[in-house]
């Protein structure tokens, strides 16, 4: 077993701090958001195979995402795949159009800042905003949730790495997934 076996988490920040090397995986905001939703999405999502951006409920998201704090927030990409929205505040925002899948949202915005906090060494707070629902909340990276993301991160990179897809397990939301199709087949 190599050290990048034994501790993925240090080979994966000793990577992302590095200009010249790569983690063995890249992992993204919406692959954190996609771990806690369903590991079957995450392992389709990190083999290219994309859901219908076109579809209305998508797109309705997106639109609620681009207009909303328009005039008070700014967009950063980090190594080329973190994109984080900053308020004028100095808080990193997650807008979504709904709070129904609210841990993996949390989770996306907690590894956001984690991201800042243990990468970049900056450290911030976060704001969760649900527009249509007139909802906001604030997020703050404790030590119960930098455990939680490492836990996270450690299972991404199980998942992604896999040759086939994990195991079928109905849950509440799948007949909304824009997945089902590949699952239910």
């Amino acid at each position: 077993m190599t050290q990048e076996d034994s501790n993925p988490i240090e080979s994966f920040v000793t990577a992302e701090r590095a200009t010249h090397q790569q983690p063995r995986v890249k992992i993204t905001g919406l692959m954190m958001q996609y771990y806690h939703v369903c590991e079957r999405e995450l392992w389709f999502m990190s083999r290219g195979i994309d859901i219908d951006r076109e579809d209305a409920n998508i797109r309705r998201g997106t639109h609620i995402d681009e207009t909303s704090y328009r005039d008070k927030r700014k967009s950063f990409q980090i190594n080329g795949r973190i994109n984080i929205d900053i308020l004028d505040s100095g808080d990193v925002i997650e807008v979504k159009a709904s709070s129904t899948l609210e841990k993996p949202v949390r989770m996306q915005l907690l590894y956001y800042l984690w991201y800042l906090d243990r990468i970049v060494d900056i450290k911030r707070d976060g704001v969760l905003a649900y527009p249509s629902e007139r909802k906001r909340e604030s997020v703050i990276l404790t030590d119960n949730a930098r455990s939680e993301i490492r836990t996270s991160i450690r299972r991404i990179i199980e998942i992604v790495e896999r040759d086939t897809a994990p195991e079928l397990d109905k849950k509440p939301f799948c007949d909304a997934c824009l997945y089902q199709d590949l699952c239910w087949m």
